[in-house]
Order: structure tokens, then sequence, then C-alpha cells
């Protein structure tokens, strides 16, 4: 069992709101636009299969790329806080993060995501 997150001070909630919020914005506002939106680093093959996948099933998406695998980690670290995240790809489907390559692989699969892709924005993560 997981234990539950503890309170957090409103001191480090405003921290966490501030940390990189330019680049959270970004990422919410290509969430809140598009459909399927995959956010990778360059240079990592997760990323690349999240998106193999992606054109293989003719899924249209957004991509977007922050640094590499040695720069530009801590203007991600912003982005792993907001979804609660540890890795790259970070996949989102119709406003829901679904997870990574992996995670969007089985979806895929299982013709779960065919059901996402037609819900309503937000509506999958009510599913949960």
């Amino acid at each position: 069992m997981i234990p539950p997150r503890p309170p957090l001070h409103p001191a480090v909630v405003a921290a966490q709101q501030a940390y990189h919020a330019d680049l959270v914005n970004e990422v919410a506002a290509a969430v809140a636009a598009h459909e399927v939106v995959v956010v990778g680093v360059s240079g990592l093959a997760p990323g690349r299969r999240a998106r193999a996948y992606l054109d293989a099933a003719s899924i249209p998406y957004k991509y977007l790329q922050y640094g590499s695998y040695f720069s530009g980690w801590r203007r991600r670290l912003a982005l792993k806080m907001w979804v609660g995240w540890s890795t790259f790809p970070l996949v989102f489907v119709r406003g829901t993060f679904i997870g990574g390559a992996s995670d969007l692989k089985r979806l895929l699969d299982s013709g779960e995501l065919a059901a996402l892709r037609a819900l309503p924005v937000g509506a999958a993560a009510a599913r949960g």
C-alpha cells in the first residue's frame, strides 16, 4: 500500500507552481489543443517508440521535445512534478495523461486507446 501524500505547506505549493511555469503552461496548452500529445527528450528510444506506435496506427499527434538526456533536465523536472511521472516520454490523450511509451503500446494493443479517443476531453481520467 502506498501511503497518502503529505499535505504541502502553501509556500511549497507556490514554489512548485512557479517552477518553470512557462514550460508547464506550454505543454498544458498543447494538451488542450491536440487530441494526442507526446512530450519527449532528444535521442531517447522510448520517445521514438511512442511516435512509431502512433505513426503505425495512423493516429495524428503533437510532438514536443525538450533538451537531451544531458541538457534541459532541470526544466523537464517541472513537467515530471506536474504529472507525477518520473520518465519520458509523457503521453496525453484527450487531455488525460496515460503514461509513457509502454503504456501507450498496451492501450493500443488492447483497443482501449480507441475507446479513450472517443471520450470527451478529460473523461478518461474519470474512468480511472
